[in-house]
């Protein structure tokens, strides 16, 4: 043989009867153990493999034990709301030291979810702890009344809370209803609200520091500061936000950016059907009103308002189709700021601000009088598609004239005129004798005798 191996103690199944070497372990002469070495690469892999491993695992111990900050703003739907009570489920499960909610929210619009995160809250499975900021903030509704009866909680200066009723936007309200001048319905600054002071995040946590809290388990002793050479500091903190998709949905959960959407989902709409942008306009109306539709969905809408808007935005339309009328144009417009204005029943906490609304209808009436007309005008001076090249042909109506309409010419729509006794109705076949500013000047095929 190559080599023999000596073993590690002799009554080893009684095979090797001589005495163990004297470093206590299997000796392997060279001649065996030589070809049970990895090679060099495999070595160098390895080590390549421990020293990556190496801060990993550094990494993985100092988020252990750590503190996240849940930080979620705006009006809580239902998918915010999972969030933080998520978030709480998750540092539990990973033996994180404390989680912070930090709040600024002037209304709550989902009960289930609300009532999940309460429950949380009050029987928690870590410290939780509260803190409203930063400064300017707000607290309102269930959200603010959860604060009040969460034993740590904290408000930054210059932020608010209060107003809580209604607890729920949207839910029935309490009855009877509290006196107007119980308090309830006001908003109460930082230094009336009765909860502690904390101008920033990071002062509340050391101040955290050695707080016993109460837990599913029972009391816990807070450790929110750790030591190192030269002095302590804070633990690691991690900041957990919703994910891309809840935030870009969230976009549209304040009354404002959900009216914004719809007038601008709307418009894009019109701007596809005069098929002045086929293809990009189409896109943009699809997101604007997926995202209207989410406000709608999560919102306390006031169905009235909503088809106070879609009838604004319908003259609006119409005035564009007859060149402008400026009566319907600012009818229409008047009907947008009104729908607006009273989009949402806010009960206070999240009612829509006129002057808030008014830029979306602004933007509306520079859309209608200004950016299409300038990109149809554009587009009937180019040289494949000029004034005289249209007309001779022929086409069909696609609405009702009176006078005006649309009309299909070449696959195109056009906005036309004819004489009020020419009687074009939808589906008649009509032929172009000439172009008068943005209109197509129509006739009906058989009495233009098809020259």
């Amino acid at each position: 043989m190559r080599g023999e191996i000596q073993p590690f103690c002799e009554d080893f199944h009684g095979l090797y009867p001589q005495k163990p070497s004297q470093k206590g372990v299997w000796v392997l002469k060279w001649s065996i153990a030589q070809p049970l070495l990895p090679s060099p690469a495999v070595r160098r892999i390895g080590l390549l493999v421990l020293l990556l491993g190496i801060p990993v695992v550094a990494l993985a111990q100092d988020d252990a034990n750590g503190i996240d900050v849940v930080d979620v703003s705006g009006p809580l739907d239902a998918s915010a709301l999972d969030f933080m009570s998520d978030s709480i489920e998750d540092a539990a499960a990973s033996g994180q030291e404390l989680v912070v909610l930090q709040i600024n929210s002037k209304a709550v619009l989902d009960e289930g979810g609300m009532d999940r995160l309460f429950q949380l809250v009050q029987n928690p499975p870590l410290p939780i702890a509260i803190w409203i900021g930063p400064a300017p903030a707000s607290a309102f509704g269930a959200i603010g009344n959860m604060a009040i009866l969460h034993d740590q909680s904290a408000i930054s200066p210059g932020s608010e809370s209060g107003i809580s009723i209604p607890a729920v936007i949207g839910m029935e309200r309490v009855s009877p209803l509290p006196d107007p001048d119980s308090g309830l319905y006001d908003a109460l600054p930082a230094e009336e609200s009765g909860f502690e002071l904390q101008p920033t995040i990071r002062q509340y946590l050391q101040d955290l520091d050695g707080r016993v809290f109460v837990t599913t388990a029972g009391p816990v002793t807070v450790s929110t500061i750790k030591e190192f050479d030269d002095g302590v500091t804070l633990k690691t903190v991690t900041f957990k936000k919703p994910g891309f998709a809840t935030r870009f949905f969230r976009l549209a959960v304040t009354p404002e950016a959900a009216f914004f959407f719809l007038v601008v989902g709307l418009s894009m709409v019109t701007f596809e059907y005069f098929a002045l942008g086929p293809g990009v306009a189409a896109g943009v109306a699809a997101v604007s009103l997926i995202l209207a539709g989410w406000g709608v969905v999560n919102l306390p809408m006031r169905w009235w308002a909503l088809a106070l808007a879609l009838t604004g935005w319908g003259v609006l339309t119409a005035a564009y189709q007859k060149g402008g009328v400026l009566v319907m144009t600012v009818g229409g417009a008047v009907l947008l700021q009104v729908a607006g204005m009273f989009y949402v029943d806010g009960g206070g906490q999240i009612d829509p601000r006129w002057y808030l609304v008014l830029p979306s209808v602004v933007a509306v009436l520079f859309f209608f009088l200004a950016a299409m007309p300038t990109v149809q005008r554009a587009r009937l001076s180019t040289q494949t598609i000029g004034r005289e090249s249209l007309i001779g042909h022929q086409g069909t109506a696609l609405v009702d004239f009176d006078p005006d309409g649309l009309v299909e010419v070449d696959g195109a729509r056009w906005r036309a005129t004819a004489h009020r006794e020419a009687e074009l109705q939808l589906g008649s076949q009509i032929v172009v004798t000439g172009v008068d500013g943005l209109f197509l000047q129509v006739d009906p095929l058989e009495t233009a005798g098809e020259t």
